[in-house]
């Protein structure tokens, strides 16, 4: 008898059938002459029931003696038990240990520092399982709807000589003899490919060395980012908002379980399956906030705060656009009918999460690029292969990047960025 999946036997048309399963204890209790043992694998739980009367006394023994985490394969009957986790349950007839543990360090209740030390075992949690299922959701649906809509999957590299988000975010490495970065970006390279493919896209770890410590920063976080051949600010909106849209309504199509287990209001990702998303200008941002009483003037950067206030006016995601030129990355176009803004966009998930996008369109002129890279202070030899864009068949372009992990702990629903990917690394946490 082949094992079975823990899923695949809850239900009615199991009960009565004998089957195999396999997977670690994630519940254990010894009451009389009975052993509760909830099982755990991949796809979900089980309740095994190993009674004394009916199994050799190893068995049983054995069954006795297991701690948290032990690895074990079951064999045994499905039975309907509404008081059971899901419904049902499995009367054993036989069950072996592959590993006996002990005095597994997670009982429940511990700090999150703690957890953060023991995330090689924390992982295993059911919430963490759950969110990355959501995760791989969240990567094919992206993938799904790129390839449907004729873009290209490229591989920029991870070290890079220059700057692309700003120098003070940066990771230095030694590379041979010379210094490197880790990649904030990889923008700039798909900028290269856009002459060659036009739509190209590449989902990659950036790295930003960034002192902050919030619910929505991570120094390491995978970067989906998209540049386009030919395409407008307007036209890459046009973009990241279906992208987005089918992302959330293909998550709430294959997780509905995963949702349901964390408890996720799925009302507002509902209404986010919708485009087009609503928008408004810096402008209009800066008087709203202003009348809700935050001290904030034009010019200035939005943080957590603004962003999640500005959210709370709408209940799906929202853009905006024409940022102050003085606040945004060298690359992004001025817009010609008024100089001090950018053609620039973010993309706020609602609820309080803020940003989950960033885009522009990017600076075509050769001599305006350069200009700008001389007033951020950036050495122009550095970047004279970004500059040679514009010598050779420069032509209008736009891109974004998307926070894979902002978009799932918005989905998910989650409390901190921290829980949307395997082995969060911020400052001071490098461990494990």
């Amino acid at each position: 008898m082949e094992y079975t999946s823990i899923d695949s036997v809850l239900s009615d048309e199991m009960i009565g059938k004998k089957v195999r399963l396999r997977g670690w204890v994630y519940r254990h209790r010894v009451i009389g002459g009975k052993v509760f043992v909830v099982l755990r694998d991949s796809t979900g739980i089980i309740q095994c029931v190993v009674d004394s009367s009916k199994v050799p006394q190893q068995v049983f023994d054995d069954a006795s003696k297991l701690g948290l985490e032990s690895s074990i394969l079951v064999e045994g009957v499905v039975c309907r038990e509404p008081r059971a986790p899901g419904g049902y349950e499995l009367h054993v007839s036989d069950l072996s240990v592959v590993h006996f543990t002990r005095d597994f360090p997670i009982k429940g209740g511990e700090g999150v520092e703690y957890l953060l030390d023991n995330r090689h075992l924390w992982i295993r949690s059911r919430k963490l399982t759950t969110v990355m299922k959501i995760k791989h959701r969240v990567l094919e649906a992206a993938r799904e709807w790129l390839l449907d809509n004729g873009w290209w999957e490229v591989t920029p590299p991870i070290l890079t000589a220059s700057a692309c988000e700003g120098g003070a975010t940066l990771f230095e490495v030694k590379y041979f003899d010379k210094k490197a970065y880790l990649s904030q970006s990889a923008q700039l390279y798909l900028e290269v490919l856009i002459y060659g493919l036009e739509k190209v896209w590449s989902l990659t770890p950036s790295f930003r060395a960034e002192m902050s410590r919030t619910r929505r920063h991570l120094a390491e976080y995978w970067h989906l980012e998209l540049e386009a051949a030919w395409y407008s600010m307007e036209d890459m909106m046009k973009v990241s908002e279906e992208l987005v849209a089918y992302i959330v309504d293909r998550v709430l199509e294959r997780c509905r379980r995963e949702l349901e287990f964390l408890k996720r209001d799925t009302s507002i990702l509902e209404k986010s399956t919708k485009t087009p998303y609503p928008r408004i200008t810096y402008d209009e941002a800066v008087k709203r906030l202003k009348e809700k009483g935050l001290s904030v003037e034009w010019g200035d950067d939005f943080g957590a705060d603004e962003e999640r206030v500005l959210t709370m006016d709408f209940d799906k995601p929202f853009f905006i656009t024409h940022f102050p030129r003085h606040i945004k990355s060298f690359y992004m176009k001025p817009d010609p009918g008024r100089p001090d803004v950018v053609l620039g966009f973010d993309m706020l998930a609602p609820e309080g999460y803020g940003e989950i996008i960033g885009g522009s369109e990017r600076e075509v002129d050769y001599d305006k690029l350069y200009q700008r890279v001389v007033e951020e202070g950036y050495d122009p030899s550095d970047y004279k292969w970004y500059l040679d864009l514009r010598r050779y068949g420069s032509v209008p372009h736009s891109g974004f990047g998307l926070g894979i992990e902002r978009l799932v702990m918005w989905i998910a629903g989650l409390d901190h960025i921290r829980d949307a990917i395997p082995f969060p690394r911020f400052r001071g946490r490098i461990y494990p």
